[in-house]
């Protein structure tokens, strides 16, 4: 009976580790998204499990109407889909503050926190680059009148170094 429970965990394993996807220790680069009119962020990954990864964005914009910086950070869970395709899935928090002058609104400021989700799919290059396009969704919390206490979904392209 013991030997039979060490072949089958064995088989088991092995099944496990062929159909695992690497994913790259780190990437660096940008993601290109609405993000609450900040447009594009620094994105950095960093591998903290065999198939799960932290990221963190920052944005920030600095224009004659809108004045901002947006940081986030996700877990995220990373599953195989075909061949260098995989597909993923997380959830997060962040904080947000801007200023404004438009749409009726003269030297408006608010700051916020939000939570976030977020799914998409990669592509992993035989070089080191990395493609991807997610929907994070984000619900946000604070006092201001403006867009920060409702749900915003996000689109995203992002292309990133892997190292």
């Amino acid at each position: 009976m013991k030997t039979r429970f060490l072949i089958i965990m064995t088989l088991f394993g092995f099944a496990v580790s062929t159909t695992a996807q690497e994913i790259a220790e780190n990437a660096i680069g940008l993601r290109l998204g609405d993000a609450n009119g900040l447009g594009a962020s620094i994105s950095y990954q960093r591998a903290i499990l065999e198939n799960n990864r932290l990221e963190v964005n920052f944005g920030w914009s600095n224009d004659s109407d809108y004045n901002g910086i947006k940081a986030v950070g996700l877990f995220q869970w990373v599953k195989p889909l075909e061949g260098d395709f995989n597909w993923y899935f997380g959830a997060g928090a962040g904080f947000a503050s801007y200023t404004f002058d438009s749409r009726g609104y003269k030297n408006h400021k608010d700051s916020f926190v939000f939570v976030s989700g977020d799914i998409g799919v990669e592509y992993n290059f035989d070089f080191p680059l990395l493609l991807s396009l997610d929907l994070r969704p984000e619900l946000g919390f604070g006092d201001g009148a403006y867009d920060n206490n409702d749900l915003d979904i996000d689109v995203g392209v992002s292309a990133r170094y892997r190292f």
